[in-house]
């Protein structure tokens, strides 16, 4: 009877819980930087691509900008796109941009329209390593820093 309860307790659980499909091993991003420009990650390919999810509230995410643009200014078989996951207008995240700038296009994406081939943040910082083949090579959560990139690169 117990085994029965546990069961029932567990198929109501399952059937409840929002279904989402799996992250592909190669994702795709088609978005229009906040400078007007298209930005297409497969254009990318033969280069890793780290995709930076931030938002202008978020204190970690501010502290780890500087590195990853850094990081992409010296290493340049690296490229990055930034992901403001936020719902701010887009000229505040521009005013934010023009106090903290970066060397990598950003765009936003808004916490209703979230990119169809990422899973959502669970938190921010959020970053995922794009390896040159355009599969996910590693996923952070959490800042990075140059260290981790150079290690879950290889250099």
């Amino acid at each position: 009877m117990k085994w029965f309860a546990s069961s029932l307790l567990l198929a109501a659980v399952l059937l409840a819980a929002p279904v989402h499909a799996a992250m592909p091993a190669q994702p795709s991003i088609k978005v229009t930087t906040l400078d007007g420009k298209p930005y297409d990650l497969a254009a990318e390919r033969g280069h890793w691509v780290i995709v930076n999810f931030w938002a202008t509230w978020c204190v970690p995410c501010i502290k780890e900008l500087p590195d990853i643009s850094q990081f992409v200014k010296t290493h340049p078989n690296v490229r990055a796109i930034g992901i403001a996951y936020d719902d701010t207008d887009p000229s505040d995240i521009r005013a934010f941009l023009d106090k903290h700038p970066v060397s990598f296009p950003v765009a936003q994406v808004t916490m209703d329209k979230p990119l169809k081939d990422f899973d959502e943040p669970l938190g921010l910082p959020t970053t995922y390593l794009i390896a040159p083949d355009g599969k996910v090579a590693k996923h952070f959560t959490g800042p990075v820093t140059s260290a981790l990139l150079s290690a879950a690169i290889g250099k």
